[in-house]
C-alpha cells in the first residue's frame, strides 16, 4: 500500500511573513488525515513548506504507518533537496530540513514528487485557512 501525502506552506502577506502549512494524507481516494497550522511569524515560505512536511511525517508516525509513502509538493526546492539533488545553501529552514530528513528514516520507502500548484490546491487551501484563522 502506498500512501500519498500532499504538503504546502505559505508565508504571507510577504516573504518572510506569517507562515502557515497544510497537509493531507490519502490511502487511494480515502482521506486518512489532514492538518494545518501556524509555522511561525517572520518565517519564509521555504520554512513553512518544510514545516508542512515535518508535521505530515509526524502524523504518519503517530498513525503507525510503515509502508510506502509518496510525498507530493509544488515546492521544487523541497523536492530537490529531499531527493539529494539540490544543495542546501542555508537559510532559516535548514533546521526543519534536518528534522524532515531524520523523520524520513522512520519509514520504509519515501518518495518525493514535484507537482504543479494546480494539483496541490487542497493543501494550498489549508494553508490559507490556517492564515485566516491566525489573523483573527
Amino acid at each position: 500500500m502506498t500512501l500519498t501525502v500532499y504538503v504546502d506552506g505559505l508565508a504571507t502577506p510577504q516573504n518572510p511573513g506569517t507562515g502557515t502549512y497544510g497537509y493531507l494524507i490519502y490511502d487511494g481516494a480515502k482521506k486518512l488525515a489532514e492538518g494545518s497550522g501556524l509555522a511561525g511569524h517572520d518565517v519564509t515560505s521555504n520554512y513553512a513548506e518544510y514545516t508542512a512536511l515535518v508535521e505530515a511525517l509526524t502524523r504518519l508516525r503517530a498513525l503507525g504507518v510503515e509502508g510506502d509513502i509518496l510525498i507530493r509538493s509544488d515546492s521544487q526546492l523541497l523536492v530537490g533537496q529531499m531527493t539529494s539533488g539540490w544543495k542546501v545553501k542555508g537559510g532559516m529552514y535548514v533546521e526543519k530540513l534536518k528534522e524532515a530528513k531524520d523523520l524520513v528514516k522512520d519509514f520504509g520507502s519515501v518518495r518525493f514528487e514535484w507537482i504543479p500548484r494546480e494539483q496541490n490546491q487542497e493543501a494550498d487551501l489549508l494553508t490559507r485557512i490556517a492564515y485566516e484563522r491566525h489573523q483573527q
